[in-house]
């Protein structure tokens, strides 16, 4: 009996030992992230690489995150955030990214904790926010905090996108036309057609022959009258 006693107290005992550990993940939603690749975060670039993420325990805020490193020794950075909501919660971690432009390393979003249908989305500097909103064409969270103590009290705003502004067109040059040649009319050359010759010189001789006789003729008759 009095076996039975001592093992059921060290359960209990096991049981309270546990419980603050699981109590403290709810309360402050610790997640390891372990990432494959550079990552930014507002006001810091994430080598590839593990991190502890939670919230900042404070029972006024439930809204600012704080990222430390693997062996959570180093508080890397704090994050303002603002509540994001899903209709239907998973039972895993879910961070999600903002599209960034090329050559620059995605940006953490939000993230959610599991079984919850809300998370936190984070807020980035103006400048930062600015370049996000360029490329998603959506509103961004974003503050002026730049501190860690800046954090609990920095008011967030909406940053919307600049308007997308589509050039005039531009009018084409009026080209002046080409001159256009008239051709002049030109009167049509009058060509005299060359008679065929047909007739042959013989009879021309033999009538010149007969004048010539003729005349002899009248010249002895007028010598001898």
């Amino acid at each position: 009996m009095n076996r039975f006693l001592l093992a059921l107290a060290s359960i209990g005992f096991l049981a309270i030992g546990l419980t603050p550990s699981a109590r403290a993940d709810q309360w402050n939603k610790r997640t390891v992230m372990t990432v494959g690749e550079t990552i930014q975060v507002p006001n810091k670039v994430l080598p590839a690489g593990t991190y502890v993420i939670k919230l900042l325990d404070s029972a006024s805020d439930r809204h600012i995150v704080q990222i430390f490193n693997a062996e959570e020794t180093e508080l890397i950075t704090t994050i303002l955030a603002i509540p994001n909501y899903r209709l239907e919660p998973t039972a895993d971690t879910v961070f999600s990214f903002w599209e960034m432009p090329p050559g620059q390393p995605r940006a953490l979003r939000a993230w959610f904790y599991p079984g919850d249908n809300f998370g936190q989305e984070f807020a980035y500097p103006k400048t930062k926010a600015a370049t996000i909103a360029a490329v998603s064409h959506l509103e961004i969270p974003t503050t002026e905090a730049v501190r860690p103590s800046e954090m609990a009290i920095a008011p967030i705003e909406e940053l919307a996108p600049a308007p997308m502004v589509v050039p005039a067109e531009t009018p084409a040059p009026v080209v002046a036309p080409a001159p256009v040649e008239v051709a002049k009319e030109v009167p049509p050359a009058v060509v005299v057609p060359e008679l065929p010759k047909t007739a042959s010189p013989y009879p021309l001789i033999g009538l010149a022959a007969a004048l010539a006789l003729i005349i002899y003729i009248v010249m002895r008759i007028a010598r001898t009258s």
